[in-house]
């Protein structure tokens, strides 16, 4: 008998059979379960290297043992007339086909069942709060009433959202490499010509919540969504990623990519072409990705720190900024992680979101973006922080307008340089433009905050209440407390003249961010509306706070803090009104003639065109009118009437700038004018003491006067209602 008819007469190639089948499912089970219980690699490594030595045992068990009627037996001692092998054989062909059965169901509930929902039966919500369950498949972000709202179009066949992938690593930091993984892909796809992606934000915004697809698809207008999950140990990557049809939930492609970290970037391009592939990339141009190269190490530090730079915190910043200067040191051509250390260090000015000296920061951050476009000039991302540089510069926003521009030809996803573009485009006076843009932001990504805040800011700016309430409306259900959301309704909230529950919005937003400059900002703006003039002064918010502590009489202190502001690029309006309203007129007439050669120069670097008012000349013209000088005052009064006129034609509407035209005609000596625009001002809700002698001195004249009175009582009323509710004493006359 030949030695392969005695290994088959003994079973051992059916013992190896059923051994390598039994071994290949336990190896399933085991990673599954122990990584559920969060147990370390190496355990599971041990346990299938366990598997792997056995399975010799199992062939020379096979070999040199035989199951008889007695038990198992040495074969040399068995009879061969009494050998039961070809019984024993047979029952272990039983068992095999039991256990490769066994191995098919779990195959199949892995590959179709397991990572998402069922194909006829799409996955369901889980949801705690009932009423939040019914808010959520009720409400779509991207819904609102404008032209450009996604929810006025059918759902595009050609549209994707990345959620992003799970960690099913040991570690918890690994979570932002996860992120990061998946970001770069949305960005990879976001790059292909007439496919639609989710924005990043609004896409995360689902993250760990277990939604259902179709829910999901609905609120970011998507037909499909990539979904998946990374383990990275040490320098090894297991990257899974299933694309899903969102109608009906089908899995239309799932694959597992097991790589070392050296590989991260072909694995983007891979599971980019793949997805393209399934989406009938010939449509949409057949084209191919390809992600660029970076030393792998410093590769992890850079997904790391953008994660980091999203959360916006002082914390978030300064990590990311350490992060990116180790993947410099790295590689140290590596241009992608000079640019958004550039716009980190930017991000961490006293005036932005961290306590570094405004100056310091931006030069440093400029710095920063200046290296990576010396490597990569075509650098998207350092040609957006170059234009968040300019733009705080007064007169550079033209310069800023042209940086962001380059950036956005050469990568359009960008939301961060097309917000800013938008910024920037409103300062100068483009106020629909500035809003048609961010209506475009708002339909790929509505969560994300700069695109939500501002274009609610701008639809109030322009008296679209309605369109700014529906914004609002259909993004609570998913940032119902978070502090954006509240900086968002209570700006809503201040220009309906709803001052207290404006108040009660910022100061939760201040609770929950007490460092943001950008909340703290507008809170103080409602402390010295309504009077809480030592709340504004302890928030220390610069020249907003140097004002409140000029109304609380600490005169010096406040205009040596307001001149540093100045110095530092805030705009001096509100050193101006202190000045007025001290009576400084001449003080103000040499700090404007001291700086700028003439009123266009002066424009050039503060335009006052963000619909809601020119007030910084309307007091360059009454200090000029104050000292005797009517042909400077009526050559500001020019420049101021230009400028409301220009924000009436975009189409601004609010009680700021009916204030600003009512204070252009007190001084040009239109006093029934200026009462006109003044009780308008007071319907659309403005509220401030006049009956200060301190406050607005360019209205003393009116004093008596029974239209100015009404309005005047009204307007007294109205602050003392609102300070009712904030428990605060009511101002007499």
């Amino acid at each position: 008998m030949s030695f392969i008819e005695e290994l088959k007469r003994r079973n051992v190639f059916k013992v190896g059979a059923a051994y390598v089948v039994m071994a290949w499912l336990l190896a399933q089970g085991v990673d599954v379960f122990l990584e559920n219980f969060g147990a370390p690699d190496w355990v599971i490594k041990t346990v299938l290297l366990l598997l792997v030595a056995g399975f010799p045992v199992a062939l020379f068990f096979a070999w040199a043992f035989e199951l008889t009627p007695e038990g198992i037996k040495k074969e040399k001692d068995v009879d061969r007339s009494q050998s039961i092998t070809h019984e024993t054989g047979r029952k272990l062909d039983f068992a095999i086909i039991g256990i490769l059965l066994v191995a098919l169901g779990y195959f199949a509930f892995d590959k179709f069942l397991a990572n998402g929902p069922a194909p006829e039966t799409p996955a369901t919500s889980t949801v705690s709060n009932e009423q939040e369950a019914d808010s959520a498949a009720s409400v779509t972000p991207a819904e609102t009433t404008t032209d450009a709202s996604p929810g006025a179009a059918p759902i595009s066949e050609k549209s994707i959202a990345v959620l992003p992938f799970v960690n099913m690593s040991s570690d918890p930091e690994q979570e932002y490499f996860s992120d990061g993984i998946s970001e770069e892909l949305l960005n990879a796809l976001a790059s292909v010509d007439e496919l639609k992606v989710a924005g990043r934000t609004s896409s995360f915004a689902f993250k760990g919540q277990n939604q259902d697809f179709k829910a999901i698809g609905e609120a970011l207008r998507v037909a499909h969504i990539l979904e998946g999950s990374v383990r990275k140990s040490g320098n090894q990557l297991r990257i899974t990623a299933q694309l899903i049809k969102v109608d009906d939930g089908y899995h239309l492609w799932s694959q597992t990519f097991d790589r070392e970290m050296t590989d991260v970037f072909a694995i983007q391009d891979e599971i980019s072409n793949a997805i393209l592939v399934q989406l009938k990339a010939q449509l949409l141009g057949g084209e191919r990705l390809a992600s660029k190269q970076a030393d792998p190490q410093a590769y992890a530090q850079y997904l790391l720190a953008k994660q980091r730079i999203y959360e916006r915190s002082q914390a978030s910043l300064e990590l990311a900024s350490s992060l990116l200067r180790k993947a410099v040191e790295i590689d140290p051509g590596f241009a992608a992680a000079y640019a958004q250390l550039g716009i980190s260090t930017i991000l961490l000015s006293k005036e932005q979101y961290g306590e570094m000296d405004h100056q310091q920061a931006y030069e440093l951050g400029r710095q920063y973006l200046e290296q990576a476009l010396a490597l990569d000039p075509q650098q998207a991302e350092a040609m957006a922080g170059m234009g968040l540089y300019w733009g705080d510069k007064p007169g550079q926003g033209k310069q800023a307008l042209e940086w962001l521009e380059r950036s956005l030809e050469s990568d359009p996803n960008q939301t961060n340089a097309s917000n800013w573009m938008a910024n920037y485009l409103r300062n100068m006076g483009h106020i629909r433009q500035s809003i048609a843009l961010r209506e475009k932001d708002f339909s790929r990504d509505p969560l994300y905050m700069p695109v939500f805040s501002n274009l609610v800011q701008m639809y109030m700016a322009t008296g679209q209440t309605d369109r700014a309430q529906t914004v609002i409306q259909d993004l609570e259900p998913y940032l119902h407390d978070d502090a954006n959301m509240m900086l968002t309704k209570g700006m809503f909230h201040q220009v309906q003249g709803q001052w207290a529950l404006a108040d009660e919005a910022f100061s939760r937003a201040h609770e929950k961010e007490p460092k943001n400059f950008v909340n703290n900002l507008w809170l103080c703006v409602n402390l010295n509306a309504t009077g809480q003039y030592q709340r504004c002064a302890d928030l220390d918010t610069g020249i907003i706070s140097a004002f409140a502590l000029n109304r609380l009489g600490r005169t010096e202190e406040a205009l040596i803090n307001a001149y540093d502001a100045v110095g530092n690029g805030a705009n001096p309006g509100w050193l101006f009104q202190m000045l007025v309203e001290e009576g400084r007129h001449q003080e103000l007439v040499e700090f404007v003639e001291s700086r700028w050669t003439d009123l266009d120069a002066f424009r050039n670097d503060f335009p006052g065109l963000d619909g809601w008012g020119s007030f910084d000349l309307n007091y360059i013209a009454e200090a000029y009118a104050r000292i005797g000088r009517t042909d400077r005052m009526s050559e500001a009064l020019q420049h101021a009437r230009q400028s409301n006129d220009l924000q009436l034609a975009e189409g601004a509407d609010n009680w700021s700038l009916s204030l600003a035209r009512a204070h252009v005609a007190m001084i040009a000596g239109n006093p029934d004018e200026a009462i006109t625009l003044l009780e308008r001002a007071v319907d659309q809700g403005y509220v401030e003491d006049l009956s200060s002698p301190k406050i607005w001195p360019a209205f003393k004249p009116l004093r008596g006067d029974p239209r100015f009175e009404t309005a005047r009582q009204k307007i007294l009323d109205h602050l003392n209602e609102e300070r009712r509710v904030l428990k605060l004493e009511p101002v007499t006359t």
